[in-house]
């Protein structure tokens, strides 16, 4: 059940990222100018004192995470970030290779 939970949720970020990737071709062919949605930008936008109280919170648990790591996730566009975290977590949760000669009934 947790499985199939956690698959839904790969899928629909990874439809969320097909919808962001559709969305920046779009601005591209409208505009002729390349620019995509960065994730740093996306999140200020839907809320950006949560995205605040995240860069406090951990550059006062471990401030070298916040700069080497997080600061790079932020920077990467959109449809890649939920992309890879939807392929992720359906990767991780996909369902066991049935056993080879054993019945489980």
């Amino acid at each position: 059940m947790i499985r199939g939970f956690f698959r839904l949720v790969g899928l629909l970020l990874l439809a969320c990222g097909f919808i962001f990737m559709v969305y920046d071709g779009a601005r591209w062919v409208a505009d002729q100018t390349l620019q995509f949605t960065r994730f740093g930008q996306f999140w200020n936008d839907i809320h950006q004192s949560s995205q605040q109280a995240f860069r406090a919170w951990l550059e006062g648990t471990a401030p070298w995470l916040w700069s080497s790591v997080v600061r790079v996730i932020l920077d990467q566009p959109v449809f890649a970030v939920l992309g890879v975290l939807g392929i992720l977590l359906m990767l991780l949760f996909r369902p066991r290779k049935p056993l080879i000669g054993y019945s489980r009934n």
